[in-house]
């Protein structure tokens, strides 16, 4: 299961808090969600702190949203170092080096 909430930053930055696990249509339904968001001009930041599991379909959903301008924030050190693997750029806390 997946939650998605959403927090608005300010008029044009808006962050989506994700909770639960990312796998197959969850990926699907998050990728759709931030496509929105980004057509309508908002900056979007992914809030990860709550993530369970990422599957291959969530890493590669992640990586099309990261190429197109989402912002991942606040994974746990494994799902950060996982996605780093897989080339998608994870913003850490100050202080956490990346593996």
């Amino acid at each position: 299961m997946l939650r998605i909430q959403r927090h608005d930053v300010n008029a044009r930055t808006v962050t989506l808090v994700v909770q639960g696990r990312i796998v197959a249509e969850w990926a699907d339904l998050l990728e759709r969600e931030c496509g929105e968001l980004m057509r309508s001009r908002l900056r979007v930041m992914l809030d990860l702190s709550e993530v369970v599991f990422i599957g291959r379909y969530g890493v590669e959903a992640l990586g099309r949203l990261s190429r197109a301008g989402a912002r991942v924030i606040g994974c746990t050190p494994l799902i950060a170092a996982m996605l780093e693997q897989g080339g998608i750029a994870v913003r850490r806390p100050r202080g956490e080096k990346s593996s």
